[in-house]
């Protein structure tokens, strides 16, 4: 083997692949010592080395030395393969360090095309995929289209280096505001926490290390430049840029603007946060299916329950009665349990029993006891608003079905009364009256409504 085309080889690789020499090398070294023990037999200790200088070859095998001439003849004929093999996974490898290194980093690329659920991205050097799962709702790139996302997976597949590409990440979130506002570049805004539903909505909350500069502000910009290109890129996504606060009794509010709040309760022991607003900021704060609340949850790492001070009131009421229904809990004990944030039997279900225990001074077995009976409480307590939930859905389902054929009978030209009118409703009262007196000696007596009526009611579980 030349030294010289040897040396000629390494170079090609290296500017053609874009691995590092060393790499080659080594490679090549690999591949000679393996057609070698071929020749000389499995077991033969062969040690090749090149001289990265000039070329050369030396070697042993056995502790016997090898003459150069004799390595290049067992390479050329035997290790060809080998080498192709070990330039390969050098390749791979040298991808696949590259493409880790940017893990979470904005990348731009083009679309090549799109293949059912997958599209796939050109970034140069390698084609990235990015999954449907992995895209914004909504979302339809074309061939040729230029595309920014982040790389949030890179893993080897035999030869090849498999790079997996995300929109849907909060990661995209905080690169797009780390490239669109130099402050957060600069380090001056610190984004603190991002939740995100992709396609939908997401909350930023971010805070400043220079009293000078408004985080809020800058992060929208003049006219809110800033951010609308930001939202542009993120197919219309509303975004909330949230003041970052350390102490939850100020975080929690800001997370849940535009909704005022009147008060936050801290449950510690269980990290749930109350938040008591008035009626008329109730549907605000808890948001469009519960999305405001639902992220703002999620930004401040606390379980946040939204609801007006009656509401929260009937809730303690109730808990107190459910919880000293319970074999083994003193009415004291409810108390302490309610103002520790417990209002169901599902919370109390999967409390601590060292924590019932030195709240109560109770036993274990005690503990047991309690959580037990919460437990068996809480799926009773399941089990009944499946059952509500399954009644409405049989309940929408025949009003889907009466008006459907309702307006079969319309469109077949059939006169439907008009339940509304007053000639109609007349009707009703004629008819009833009359069924009244036909029927007044077989009626049953009004007074067992009254006494029914008079029955005290039973205290009801704690709702979920």
């Amino acid at each position: 083997m030349d030294p010289k085309r040897l040396l000629d080889l390494v170079n090609g690789i290296h500017l053609e692949k874009n691995i590092p020499k060393e790499l080659v090398f080594q490679a090549i070294e690999s591949a000679l010592v393996t057609g070698a023990k071929k020749h000389f037999g499995e077991e033969s200790d062969v040690v090749i080395q090149i001289n990265r200088t000039d070329g050369s070859l030396s070697g042993s095998c056995n502790g016997e030395a090898l003459d150069p001439e004799t390595i290049g003849r067992i390479g050329a004929q035997t290790a060809k393969q080998v080498i192709i093999q070990k330039i390969r996974e050098a390749e791979r490898d040298a991808l696949f360090d590259e493409y880790e290194e940017m893990k979470w980093s904005l990348i731009n690329g083009t679309v090549q095309r799109n293949e059912r659920s997958v599209t796939t991205v050109s970034l140069g050097n390698i084609e990235a995929i990015l999954p449907r799962s992995e895209q914004i709702p909504g979302d339809s790139h074309h061939a040729n289209e230029r595309i920014r996302a982040v790389i949030f997976e890179v893993r080897k597949e035999g030869s090849r280096v498999k790079v997996l590409l995300s929109r849907t990440r909060p990661q995209l979130v905080q690169r797009l505001f780390e490239q669109e506002i130099p402050e957060i570049a600069d380090g001056v805004i610190t984004v603190k926490a991002i939740s995100r539903e992709p396609g939908y909505r997401s909350k930023v909350a971010v805070a400043s290390s220079d009293s000078r500069v408004d985080c809020v502000g800058a992060c929208v910009g003049v006219r809110g430049n800033r951010i609308k290109n930001i939202v542009e890129e993120l197919a219309n996504e509303r975004i909330d840029i949230v003041r970052w606060n350390d102490d939850p009794q100020e975080l929690i509010p800001n997370a849940l603007q535009p909704a005022e709040v009147d008060e936050v309760i801290l449950c510690k022991m269980i990290g749930k946060a109350i938040v008591m607003v008035r009626e008329d900021q109730l549907s605000l704060a808890i948001g469009r299916r519960g999305q405001n609340v639902r992220l703002a949850s999620k930004l401040c790492g606390w379980d946040i329950d939204i609801m007006t001070p009656e509401e929260l009131q009937e809730q303690i009421d109730r808990a107190i009665t459910g919880f000293s229904s319970l074999e083994g809990v003193t009415e004291e004990l409810a108390e302490r349990l309610v103002g520790e944030g417990y209002l169901s039997y599902d919370e109390l279900s999967v409390i601590e029993p060292d924590d019932l225990m030195e709240m109560g001074e109770l036993t274990a077995e005690q503990a047991d006891v309690i959580i037990s009976q919460a437990e068996v409480r809480a799926e009773d307590a399941e089990r009944a608003a499946e059952e509500e939930r399954r009644r409405q859905r049989e309940a929408e389902r025949q009003a889907r079905v009466d008006e459907e054929e309702t307006a079969r009978l319309r469109a077949e030209g059939v006169v439907l009364p008009d339940l509304d009118s007053p000639e109609a409703e007349s009707s009703q009262e004629d008819s009833g009256s009359e069924s009244a007196e036909d029927g007044s000696s077989d009626s049953p007596s009004s007074e067992a409504p009254e006494e029914a009526a008079e029955a005290p009611k039973q205290p009801g579980p704690p709702e979920e």
